[in-house]
C-alpha cells in the first residue's frame, strides 16, 4: 500500500509540479523591493523587466507560503529574503510552484533537533523534512540574513533549504532530484559527486567539509556555492558548474556580471535615484 501511495505522489508531483494557480498578488512593498535591490546579488544583476518578473514572483510565493516567527516579529525583509531563497533556484523555470512547502518558521537563533534554541546543542540554521515536518522549512532568521549579507563564504542557509525541497519533488531527499533525471548525464553526476565528496574527505576542495555527509547534502552545499560565487565553482570546479548549470539551466556566472556595467541604471531598491548615487556605495 506504501508503495502504492508513493507511486500516486510522484505522479501528482509530475502533473502539477509546473502549475500556479492564476491568483491575484499584491503589489511588491517598498521594503520588500529595498531588500531585495540592497541585499540580493542575484536580483541586482538582473535587468529592470527581470526584477519586475522576480518582484511578481516574489509576491506570488508570499501569497501562497505562510511565513512566521517563533518569539520574533516577521518583517517584509525577512519575507523578501524568504522568497528570494526560493525563486533563485528555480528562476529558469517560471512556472515553479513548491507544492510540498506550506509554511516557513523563522527562529530568533540556530536550533537543536527537538527545536530548542540558546541550547547546548543548538546549531542548526535550517530544516525541511517528512512526517511531522512535512509541507514545513524552519530557519534561524539570523542565519538567513548573514547567507545574503556575507556574498563571499559560498554559504546560503535559504538557498541550501530550497534546493533539498527542489531535491524532495520526487519523493525523496537523495541528492538526486528528479529534473535531473531527464538528462542522459545522469549516471555521469552520480560519479561526479562520489569523486567530489572523496575530495572533501581528502582536504583537497575547497567546498565545505558538510558537503561529504552524504548526497543530499553534497547537492545543496554544491548549489548553495553555484549562486554565491558562480565564477570560482567554474574555475575550480568546471565540470560540476557544467552540470549544475544544466540542472539549473542557468549560467549564473553570465549572470552575475559585474553590476557596476549599470551604474546609471534606476536603484533597483525603488528610490528613484541611479544605483551609483544610492545603493551601490553600501555594497
Amino acid at each position: 500500500m506504501n508503495n502504492i501511495i508513493q507511486t500516486l505522489q510522484k505522479l501528482l508531483t509530475r502533473i502539477f509540479r509546473f502549475f500556479v494557480p492564476e491568483r491575484i498578488t499584491a503589489p511588491v512593498t517598498q521594503e520588500i523591493k529595498s531588500t531585495l535591490g540592497t541585499d540580493v546579488v542575484f536580483y541586482r544583476s538582473l535587468s529592470i523587466e527581470e526584477q519586475s518578473l522576480f518582484d511578481k514572483r516574489v509576491m506570488l510565493f508570499l501569497s501562497t507560503t505562510e511565513i512566521v516567527g517563533v518569539d520574533i516579529d516577521v518583517n517584509d525583509a525577512d519575507k523578501a529574503l524568504v522568497a528570494a531563497s526560493a525563486i533563485i533556484p528555480v528562476w529558469a523555470f517560471k512556472n515553479w510552484h513548491y507544492l510540498n512547502l506550506r509554511t516557513v518558521i523563522l527562529y530568533p537563533h540556530s536550533f537543536n533537533e527537538s527545536f530548542e534554541y540558546k541550547k547546548s546543542d543548538s546549531n542548526i540554521t535550517g530544516m525541511v523534512g517528512s512526517g511531522r515536518m512535512h509541507g514545513t522549512m524552519i530557519l534561524s532568521k539570523p542565519a538567513l540574513h548573514l547567507g545574503f549579507k556575507n556574498t563571499r563564504d559560498k554559504q546560503n542557509v535559504g538557498v541550501h533549504e530550497f534546493v533539498h525541497l527542489i531535491d524532495m519533488m520526487d519523493g525523496s531527499c537523495d541528492g538526486f532530484p528528479e529534473r535531473l533525471a531527464e538528462y542522459a548525464y545522469s549516471i555521469p553526476w552520480l560519479n561526479l559527486v562520489e569523486n567530489k565528496i572523496q575530495q572533501i574527505d581528502n582536504k583537497e576542495s575547497n567546498i565545505r567539509q558538510y558537503g561529504a555527509t552524504n548526497k543530499q547534502e553534497f547537492f545543496a552545499v554544491a548549489s548553495e556555492y553555484f549562486f554565491e560565487r558562480p565564477k570560482m565553482l567554474k574555475a575550480k570546479h568546471p565540470e560540476l558548474y557544467q552540470s549544475l548549470q544544466k540542472l539549473y539551466q542557468q549560467d549564473v556566472a553570465e549572470i552575475q556580471l559585474d553590476v557596476s556595467t549599470r551604474k546609471k541604471d534606476p536603484c533597483p531598491c525603488g528610490s528613484g535615484k541611479r544605483y551609483k548615487r544610492c545603493c551601490l556605495p553600501k555594497q
